[in-house]
């Protein structure tokens, strides 16, 4: 059963926000995404300065399996990219709370997002 990180909060559409107040908030797609979707081998993510708008799409994650959209779980500037992802899609599946983060942004305001408890029950998640 893949694992969900109590300290997160996460979108129905399966990204996690690590977000303490104090800057950039974390974005990336949790286990159970990177579970379902199998070996990673491509990502696209939004630019550095854009902004991006929660619940729309900001970019695409690509399997062996299939290719599926990427949702900005909070609407905001793109701060950072994660450059390593880029050049390494498997940091995804290999450590998606970890290394396999996404990108930051500069949170103007969260979309609906869910508890890990939430999440993990409606996912089939391990806390």
């Amino acid at each position: 059963m893949a694992k969900v990180v109590a300290e997160l909060k996460y979108s129905a559409e399966h990204e996690w926000v690590a977000a303490d107040g104090s800057g950039p908030a974390n974005i990336g797609i949790s286990a159970v995404a990177a579970e379902a979707l199998g070996d990673i081998v491509y990502v696209d993510l939004p630019e550095v300065g854009s902004t991006v708008t929660a619940g729309e799409t900001c970019g695409e994650v690509e399997s062996t399996k299939s290719v599926s959209d990427l949702y900005a779980p909070v609407t905001g500037e793109v701060v950072e990219i994660n450059d390593d992802v880029v050049s390494d899609p498997a940091l995804i599946n290999n450590d998606p709370y970890g290394a396999g983060w996404l990108f930051k942004v500069a949170v103007a305001e969260e979309g609906p997002l869910l508890s890990a408890e939430e999440y993990a029950a409606a996912n089939g998640g391990e806390l």
